[in-house]
């Protein structure tokens, strides 16, 4: 995916909406990796209407960077089903993430260094993994159990997480009456299902 926006600090608008699509950007990405989507798929520039030669050099840089990262999914190994839960999961979360980033990662910077450092500190993936990642797995293990009932072996294997990790999930959910395991076919499945 490829945003373009006007250079910052260069906005004709007092929205400012080139620094809330950096911050967006940089959750963005943060969110592709966890479900294992390479994260330059999700790229931002800042041209300005002047610079038609650059915008031309960058679109063909993209195409350079598409036929070098390969087929959504394939190329990172994950399977179709597993890449659908990511994505599910992730789009589902985009009204609560919109949330954090308002309350909670709304910051006032003024170069792309400045937000790159930011956004990989140890502040902001502390929020990350507090606020969002346990949401995440969640909705991508929900999506998985849409498809099928699985066992917490073949949840973890799918998701890249130990079975620990899977068996603590489930047992919240289960409390929360979101999924049941069926004896009978010693699987997890959906409560509703």
């Amino acid at each position: 995916m490829f945003i373009v926006g006007c250079r910052l600090g260069e906005c004709n608008y007092i929205t400012h909406g080139n620094y809330h699509a950096l911050s967006t950007v940089h959750i963005g990405r943060k969110l592709l990796k966890h479900i294992g989507v390479n994260p330059e798929r999700l790229r931002i520039e800042f041209i300005s209407s002047g610079e038609g030669i650059r915008f031309a050099q960058v679109m063909n840089d993209i195409e350079k960077q598409v036929k070098r990262l390969g087929p959504l999914g394939e190329s990172e190994g994950i399977g179709a089903d597993t890449l659908q839960a990511g994505l599910e999961a992730a789009a589902k979360l985009v009204p609560y993430i919109r949330l954090v980033e308002r309350e909670r990662l709304r910051v006032s910077l003024k170069t792309e260094e400045e937000f790159d450092a930011y956004f990989n500190s140890a502040e902001v993936n502390g929020i990350f993994d507090e606020l969002i990642e346990d949401k995440l797995v969640m909705g991508e293990i929900l999506s998985l159990l849409r498809q099928q009932p699985l066992s917490t072996g073949e949840i973890a294997q799918r998701l890249g997480l130990t079975p620990s990790a899977v068996s603590r999930h489930m047992n919240a959910s289960s409390k929360h009456g979101l999924v049941r395991y069926d004896v009978d076919r010693k699987r997890y499945t959906l409560a509703a299902a």
